[in-house]
């Protein structure tokens, strides 16, 4: 795995090679996310659900906008590669903290204080504590920061290309832009190195907020939610962000509770994997379904990406198929583990792993 602070960008190649890396991070971030709030259903934490919820849709918008941007500098996003998956626990592509370990756990506070919080934390919190401990000779580079890298290098290509000429060659028609999915003035056509700062910008202040302010407002309207990290700390302190010109800052974790009731969220096993289930047992035959869900839903991302955003229409019904595989999980006992239940574990499965029996299975 070569670090984001590694990465260098010295041609158009290069430039798109980091996009790619920018989008294979954006996913990385929405199984952990998807898992904890799958644990979350029906079990009364709806407000818990509702923000990690907002922060996954929000995710899959950053995937779009880095597609958009790969397609509008010549590229060819690719989603539907095993090694576009990373592997759970482990780090996140390029490193972003190199002392964290991402995993795929059920709902806790500890998940999202020391793993959620990690993944979004800006370069400089506002009035909050940086939670990362990094233990290596080396600061890693947040996410915004990696960003910030990509957008100088656009301006700098795009300056050097000359009078009359652009890096930004892609195909308008090969992006995804449907904006019954996302706002307009959110998902947009990529075309020129202003739309594409636009994008980026809209990424950044939507995960980490501004060095100044905690909350973030691209598409104009009346409501303005905190950036994730912010979002994240809501969860941990219980209550929601609100600006407060008393303290410090002017804002404060003292609006209305975020409430947490542990009872009936389910004992899921740790960091699963369909290979650790008996291939007799409903945990295996249930996670595999699962899986080739996923890996067709990653399919059907990769045809919107490249040049047919109709797509779109089925990569959401196999969102919806998705959730209910994980849900039938989060209630079938982990064969191993006595007084856990399995769990998603977002894996690489193709119709050719699939038995003639398991693939009439899924046509009913």
């Amino acid at each position: 795995m070569i670090l984001l602070k590694k990465i260098t960008i010295d041609s158009i190649e290069d430039l798109r090679n980091a996009v790619q890396t920018a989008i294979e991070l954006e996913h990385s971030t929405i199984p952990p996310y998807l898992t904890a709030n799958f644990t979350l259903h029906n079990t009364g934490n709806d407000e818990i659900s509702n923000i990690i919820g907002s922060v996954v849709g929000e995710e899959m918008l950053h995937l779009s906008i880095a597609s958009n941007l790969l397609t509008a500098i010549g590229g060819k996003p690719c989603l539907n590669k095993p090694d576009f998956i990373p592997t759970y626990p482990g780090p996140l592509p390029g490193g972003v903290d190199s002392g964290l370990t991402v995993p795929l756990e059920k709902f806790s506070v500890d998940l999202v204080k020391n793993v959620f919080m990690s993944i979004e934390e800006p370069e400089h919190p506002i009035s909050i504590k940086a939670l990362a401990n990094y233990a290596g000779s080396e600061e890693p580079m947040t996410i915004g920061q990696f960003y910030q890298k990509i957008k100088d290098k656009l301006k700098r290509m795009e300056e050097a290309a000359g009078p009359g000429k652009t890096i930004f060659t892609g195909k308008i028609e090969d992006q995804m832009t449907f904006e019954k999915f996302f706002p307009a003035n959110l998902l947009f056509p990529i075309t020129d190195l202003d739309s594409a700062i636009r994008g980026i910008d809209i990424i950044v202040d939507q995960g980490e907020g501004t060095s100044t302010d905690p909350f973030v407002n691209p598409d104009d309207s009346e409501i303005e939610e905190p950036a994730h990290y912010y979002r994240f700390q809501e969860i941990v302190k219980g209550k929601k962000l609100v600006k407060d010109p008393n303290a410090e800052n002017g804002y404060s974790y003292s609006g209305a509770p975020v409430p947490l009731d542990s009872t009936h969220i389910p004992n899921m096993w740790p960091n699963p994997k369909m290979s650790d289930y008996p291939t007799n047992s409903l945990a295996f035959v249930n996670s595999k379904f699962f899986n080739y869900s996923y890996t067709y839903l990653l399919n059907s991302l990769h045809r919107t990406f490249n040049g047919e955003p109709e797509q779109i229409n089925e990569a959401m019904g196999l969102m919806f198929s998705l959730r209910l595989y994980a849900l039938t999980l989060l209630k079938t006992p982990d064969p191993n583990h006595p007084g856990f239940m399995a769990g998603p574990s977002f894996e690489f499965v193709t119709g050719e792993d699939l038995s003639p029996a398991e693939k009439a299975k899924l046509k009913h």
